[in-house]
Order: structure tokens, then C-alpha cells, then sequence
């Protein structure tokens, strides 16, 4: 039988097949139909009145489409599982033996029997093509029909089961409930003498934390007086030591400042030798080399003394001295 092995395919693959069959019978049928207008043509012009040659594609045009309809509408009569009766066959096998005699009438009339079997190609194929296309549109929608009745009688055994399943769900939680409540009765009971043991010895436990804090708090008071007296002690001695730096650095000063004033007085007492000596000196018999001449200039200028009188101490010309005394007074101006 065709299509036997149907009914254990799933529904999406019976619309897929449906879909082919449908796509290949109608590319079939448009084959066929144009083929028929381009042989049917010529043979119909041949017998045309002059003048009226025009309406020679008229009368293949017109069997076709009674070809097209009959395919069509038995399409979507298979599809919905129904039969149109004795005049749809009749419908269809007219316009198929219609189409065969046109597209092989004009080879047979030239006794061409070669032409007469390549022209009746086409209308044979969809001759047979529209009677097994409906055969199979029949077959696959009486599939469909039977796998959606397999799957609604399913879906009613699987909400019996459901139904069933549910009320031992619910038997099996009653009997839970009552198990759990006795659990929770028997917990209850346990969990408040575990409430008690854990409450006495929390209390315990806050007692010896209680004491354990009392004697923590007390070492640590103990250890921070200690702590405030070794600080108390380095701060005396750190203090200590700064006095005693302190003392030693104002008397390292006293000492530096006393070296200097001992200096600078031996190098006062030197410098005013010095000049004495310069100035008592008298006139110099000859010059005095530069430097020594310039000491004298510059004691000299200290002096007060005019410019011939540091010019005969020194043995220089009094232009010379007059320029150190320029420079001196220059120094004198800038300080």
C-alpha cells in the first residue's frame, strides 16, 4: 500500500513531505501546460479559418487551466480528507485524455508514431501524476488524521496518568505531613532539652569568660602602670641627656667664643705692632717691594695719614699712592 510505513513518521516530516509532493506536482503541471500551449498551438492554427490564426493558444490555454483546476482542487480536497464524487474523476480524466489527444493529434495525423510517443510524454506524466498526487494526499492526510488521533488518545493517557499519579502524590503527602509532624513533635521536644543544655552552658561559659576578662583587664592594668613607668623613666633620662649636652655644647661655645676673642685680640695687638712699627719707621731710603708698600698705604690710610707723608713712608711716588688711596676710600664707600 503506498505510504504504509506513514504513520510512524511525526507531523513535521508528513507537511514536509506534503509540501514536496505539492511543489513537484505543480512544477509537473506548469511543465506540462506550457509544453501543451507550444504543441497544441501549431496543430490548431492549421485548422483555423484565415484571418483568425490569432486565437490558435486560446483552446490549449483553456484545457490546461481545466487541468490546473482539477489538480488544485483535488489538492485541498485530500487535504481535508473529503471526496468530491464521480464528476471530478470524470473532470479530470476528460481534460487529461484532451490534453493527450491534442499534443499527439498532429504527429498522428502525419503518421509520425516516433512524435506520437515523445508528445504523449507529457500529458501521460500528469495524467498519472494528478491521480498519484491525489492517492498520496489521500494517504498522507489519513496519516495525519491518525497520528493527531494516536496523539490526542496519548495526551488522554498521559492526564489519566497524571490525574492517577497525582492522587498518590497527594495520599503519599498526607501520609508525609503526618510523619513530618511527628518528626517535628519529637525535634521540638529534643531541640528544647538541647535549648536548656545550651543555655546552662552558656551561662557557664559567660561566667569563666566573665572571670577570664576580670583577670585580663587587671594584668593589663598592672602592665600599663609599668609601661607609664619605664616611660616616665626614659623621659627623665632622655632629659638628663639633654641638659648635659646642652652644658656641654654652652660650654664648648663659651670656650669657642673665648678662643676667638684671644685671637682676635692677639691678631689686634699684632696689627697695631705692626703699624707702630710702619709708622715710626721714618722715610724709607728706597722703595719698599710692592706688597710691603701697599701694607704700609693701606696702615697709612688707616692712620690718617696724608698722601706725601704714607709716599716718603713706603719710598713709592705720590701718584701711586694717591691711587691706593682711591682704591681704599672706594672699599671704604662700597662696605
Amino acid at each position: 500500500m503506498v505510504f504504509a510505513g506513514v504513520g510512524g513518521m511525526d507531523e513535521r516530516t508528513l507537511r514536509q513531505v506534503e509540501r514536496t509532493l505539492s511543489a513537484g506536482t505543480w512544477l509537473i503541471v506548469f511543465g506540462a501546460v506550457l509544453y501543451s500551449v507550444l504543441t497544441v498551438t501549431p496543430l490548431v492554427r492549421e485548422v483555423t479559418p484565415a484571418g483568425w490564426e490569432w486565437t490558435a493558444p486560446i483552446l490549449p490555454i483553456v484545457v490546461d487551466t481545466a487541468v490546473v483546476i482539477v489538480v488544485r482542487l483535488d489538492s485541498a480536497l485530500a487535504r481535508v480528507g473529503a471526496r468530491g464524487g464521480r464528476w471530478p474523476v470524470v473532470l479530470r480524466w476528460m481534460t487529461g485524455l484532451m490534453t493527450l489527444t491534442l499534443n499527439v493529434g498532429g504527429s498522428w495525423l502525419k503518421g509520425d508514431l516516433v512524435g506520437v510517443a515523445i508528445h504523449s510524454v507529457a500529458p501521460l506524466l500528469l495524467i498519472v501524476t494528478a491521480e498519484a498526487g491525489l492517492a498520496y494526499r489521500r494517504a498522507l492526510s489519513g496519516a495525519v488524521d491518525r497520528r493527531k488521533a494516536e496523539e490526542t488518545a496519548a495526551r488522554a493517557a498521559c492526564e489519566q496518568a497524571a490525574r492517577e499519579r497525582e492522587q498518590r502524590e497527594r495520599e503519599e503527602r498526607a501520609a508525609e505531613r503526618e510523619a513530618v509532624e511527628r518528626r517535628a513533635s519529637q525535634e521540638r521536644e529534643h531541640a528544647l532539652a538541647l535549648a536548656r543544655e545550651e543555655r546552662e552552658h552558656a551561662a557557664q561559659l559567660a561566667r569563666e569568660r566573665a572571670d577570664r576578662e576580670r583577670e585580663h583587664h587587671a594584668r593589663q592594668l598592672e602592665h600599663a602602670d609599668r609601661e607609664r613607668e619605664r616611660a616616665e623613666r626614659e623621659r627623665e633620662h632622655h632629659r638628663q641627656v639633654r641638659e648635659q649636652e646642652e652644658r656641654e655644647r654652652q660650654a664648648q661655645q663659651a670656650k669657642e667664643r673665648e678662643e676667638k676673642e684671644a685671637a682676635a685680640r692677639a691678631a689686634q695687638a699684632q696689627a697695631d705692632q705692626r703699624r707702630a712699627t710702619l709708622l715710626n719707621a721714618g722715610p724709607a731710603d728706597e722703595k719698599q717691594p710692592e706688597h710691603i708698600a701697599r701694607e704700609t698705604v693701606a696702615t697709612a690710610h688707616a692712620a690718617g695719614l696724608s698722601i706725601r707723608q704714607a709716599a716718603e713712608l713706603c719710598g713709592w711716588s705720590v701718584g701711586w699712592v694717591t691711587a691706593r688711596y682711591g682704591e681704599h676710600r672706594s672699599q671704604a664707600v662700597v662696605v
